[in-house]
């Protein structure tokens, strides 16, 4: 059996081997340079395709921005799909104290920016993406960016006066999860990221009355078409991360599609030269289409 540590590490390396591929139009959504959003036309197209939101992930830190997932992006552009890349603020670059990892997130700034970029986008793609169908949306995210990917197809059901909350369900086709950070309980009971959950809701004090408004397993049924993608041998964010969130959505009354993954881990789901990434792109064309 190889070394799980080990073996993360070597699907890393392989998924952030590619070059980076540079967007066909970038648009500011506001005035914070990690405000914008960048736009991938489907490749080969002829017809409108149906528009692919993508959230990154990088356990809402700094050091992680959208560049990293761009081979991925162009993966699915290659596939026919148009594609927004959406970069947000994220937390600190410097650790609060030697040895340790950055801060993750920023608290209210990583959602607001969520938020803003995914009510503007409509009018984004009438006006530099006319390739794009923005009926036929589907809104996909990888770990951390999978939290987020979740969270922003249940903005409906936040709670009453939460600045965030929308009056109805965003216009979505679906949402596909890779690997997502999706039950905040369980997440912090196996220390994914390095207490990042934590850092992102602003410390321990805040974090049982922020978890209402951001922890996508409080925020159901969303009557959203779910599917998660996970890789059984993940170490980044544990199998049991996603079956919690599967198992309140279960008893919220709301079927979220689970497909689980033999020998595969975090990174292999984002990664085009790895054939779980085929996987995940047939996830996504099946709601789009």
């Amino acid at each position: 059996m190889p070394d799980p540590v080990a073996r993360d590490a070597a699907e890393a390396e392989s998924a952030f081997s590619h070059p980076r591929v540079a967007p066909d139009v970038s648009v500011a959504y506001g005035e914070h340079p990690d405000q914008v959003v960048d736009f991938y036309a489907p490749r080969g197209s002829r017809s409108a395709a149906p528009l692919v939101v993508v959230l990154h992930g990088g356990a809402w830190r700094a050091a992680y921005d959208r560049q990293h997932i761009t081979p991925f992006v162009d993966f699915l552009a290659r596939r026919g799909l148009a594609v927004a890349n959406i970069e947000y603020r994220r937390g600190s670059e410097i650790p609060q104290q030697r040895g340790s990892e950055p801060v993750a997130g920023r608290w209210p700034e990583t959602f607001d920016d969520v938020a803003a970029a995914m009510d503007a986008l409509p009018g984004m793609v009438k006006d530099v993406l006319p390739q794009a169908d923005a009926r036929r949306t589907v809104v996909t995210g990888h770990s951390a960016g999978g939290h987020l990917a979740l969270w922003a197809a249940a903005r409906h059901v936040l709670p009453i006066g939460s600045p965030w909350r929308l009056d109805a369900p965003p216009a979505l086709r679906g949402v596909v999860a890779l690997a997502p950070i999706a039950d905040f309980a369980q997440a912090v009971e196996l220390d994914v990221c390095s207490g990042a959950v934590v850092q992102l809701l602003g410390g321990e004090a805040e974090f049982e009355a922020r978890c209402a408004h951001v922890d996508p397993a409080a925020l159901l049924p969303t009557g959203i078409a779910t599917a998660v993608v996970q890789g059984r041998d993940d170490i980044v964010v544990p199998q049991a991360v996603v079956e919690a969130y599967a198992d309140a959505a279960a008893k919220a009354g709301e079927a979220v599609g689970l497909t689980l993954l033999e020998d595969v881990g975090h990174f292999p789901l984002i990664d085009p030269a790895a054939d779980a990434c085929a996987v995940v792109a047939e996830e996504i064309a099946q709601l789009a289409w």
